[in-house]
């Protein structure tokens, strides 16, 4: 397969902590990656530095064959890089519609009408709530919004921290069915997830970050099977060595 993102010795420090120790990482064009570790091992820094939110102190980014280290933020957007934030940061004050039409900005319009059918196809409830506020949202339904506020930017890479976070079982389950649904068109994505199990099921490549550094890194499925992983994430005892 063909390299969409290319990431080889990303460092990034805050202060005297180096967060991120010289990584290397490629993401499938096309793909599904996933990146998992526990709490604080560096996973949602790691995207920041893609999107340029925060300085990398060492390495090099290349998507589709193009440097981009040093890019800004909305050069970084423009390239058609965009993340779905943990914690979602729609706007609350705005109705749905609104957030919809400001995830198209970068497409200088407010969105044709067949996108706007392509984010309803995915998240039906989106339509039913169009015209309120979002922050009348539920948890979920407003996950749903983040995502497909950002699939009206038409990305050609989407970055995803946490998109499960704080969500019941069963809307994790829809959150992965849908995309699922959009790799399936043929969009690459980057999860970030403290839920291994159901990232290592929907990815093709995966890696483990632990404390800034890589530590394991395989198809979704090798991951999953991993004593390593297994055990150190999974809650599964071992009853052998490794």
């Amino acid at each position: 397969m063909t390299a969409a993102l290319q990431v080889r010795g990303l460092m990034v420090r805050y202060g005297h902590v180096e967060a991120v120790r010289g990584i290397d990482f490629t993401l499938e064009q096309g793909g599904i990656t996933a990146l998992v570790g526990a709490n604080g091992a560096g996973k949602s820094t790691t995207l920041l530095a893609l999107s340029g939110l925060v300085p990398k102190a060492a390495g090099s980014v290349v998507f589709n064959g193009e440097d981009i280290t040093r890019l800004a933020p909305h050069q970084i957007v423009a390239r058609g890089i965009i993340q779905v934030p943990e914690g979602r940061a729609i706007l609350t004050t705005m109705t749905v519609r609104e957030n919809l039409e400001l995830g198209a900005y970068r497409c200088g319009n407010n969105g044709a009408p067949k996108d706007f059918d392509y984010v309803f196809a995915l998240f039906p409830r989106l339509k039913e709530r169009l015209d309120g506020l979002a922050g009348n949202l539920s948890g979920g339904e407003q996950q749903m919004l983040a995502i497909a506020r950002a699939l009206m930017a038409k990305p050609r890479l989407l970055l995803l921290d946490e998109p499960s976070m704080g969500l019941a079982p069963l809307l994790v389950q829809e959150i992965f069915h849908a995309l699922r649904a959009i790799n399936a068109d043929g969009l690459t994505l980057f999860l970030v997830e403290q839920n291994v199990r159901q990232a290592l099921r929907i990815a093709q490549q995966g890696y483990v970050l632990e404390n800034g550094n890589l530590a394991l890194s395989g198809s979704g499925a090798e991951l999953l099977n991993d004593p390593r992983v297994l055990h150190a994430y999974l809650g599964v005892v071992s009853q052998g060595n490794y």
